[in-house]
């Protein structure tokens, strides 16, 4: 435009702008701040609500908000602790790209990531529509009112934490070059399809972790983030499988205590 003056392209100032790595975890931690802050809002207008209040069974309109605030949920509690593998894709996509192979958008891969927990979302979605038609839900704290159903996913989530299953799967997700040097196929179907490929082990490692926000209330954004954060130091920290471990021993001892005492939390 005239009477700007031309832009340092070579200088400091626009050199981050250059590096797609920098670019993308920015839009990654755009993404996830915006999802806590959707669900902030959520959990202030909820709170406000008359909790004595008589609440319809949910309609289709119903289903379909409560689908979205699963979908951002996941987006804010698993992006951060996807966050490596999304940018070592990145990496090695752009070198690929100066060696002028096939380059696809960072974009594709993690939409094949976010489409396995959208898939869980719905599943979510689906067990709370049936869990409060049973009237084992409290449709306001989205918690459980049952302390045998509480009880025993607490000891379920914590003998999962202990299985062989659960180690694999958090093995793949702690080894970004690993699963990608592996498993690298190219085109956008390609970069979807790995997306989708890690997102199930994420599921796999995670799943259960996420069906206990029935247990503490998915609205309790406190324990929301509590949850987030074991998933991210179980894949980043270098004792990430003996927190596993140890995290397991402590929801099967809460969980005991639950069904020994009749009460969902301490």
């Amino acid at each position: 435009m005239p009477g700007l003056p031309d832009l340092p392209l070579s200088g400091p100032f626009l050199a981050p702008l250059r590096q797609p790595r920098l670019l993308i975890a920015a839009a990654l931690a755009g993404l996830v701040g915006l999802s806590w802050l959707y669900l902030a809002g959520l959990a202030r207008d909820m709170a406000a609500m008359d909790p004595d209040m008589a609440m319809p069974l949910m309609g289709a309109r119903d289903l379909v908000l409560l689908l979205a605030m699963w979908c951002v949920m996941m987006v804010g509690m698993m992006l951060p602790s996807a966050a490596p593998m999304i940018l070592t894709f990145a990496s090695i996509n752009q070198r690929r790209r100066q060696r002028g192979q096939p380059y696809v958008p960072t974009a594709l891969f993690t939409a094949g990531y976010l489409a396995a927990w959208a898939a869980f979302s719905i599943a979510a979605t689906l067990a709370q529509w049936g869990l409060e038609r049973l009237a084992l839900l409290a449709p306001m704290a989205m918690k459980t009112t049952s302390p045998v159903l509480a009880g025993g996913l607490l000891v379920a989530a914590g003998l999962y934490q202990l299985t062989p299953l659960k180690q694999v799967c958090l093995t793949h997700c702690r080894s970004p070059f690993d699963f990608l040097l592996n498993r690298w196929l190219d085109g956008a179907g390609g970069a979807w399809r790995m997306g989708w490929s890690h997102g199930l082990y994420c599921l796999g490692c995670c799943w259960i972790l996420m069906a206990l926000l029935f247990v503490v209330g998915a609205m309790d954004l406190l324990w929301v983030a509590g949850f987030a954060a074991l998933v991210l130091v179980e894949k980043l920290l270098s004792a990430g499988l003996w927190i596993a471990r140890v995290s397991g021993v402590a929801l099967m001892a809460w969980g005991v205590w639950v069904l020994s005492v009749g009460q969902t939390t301490p």
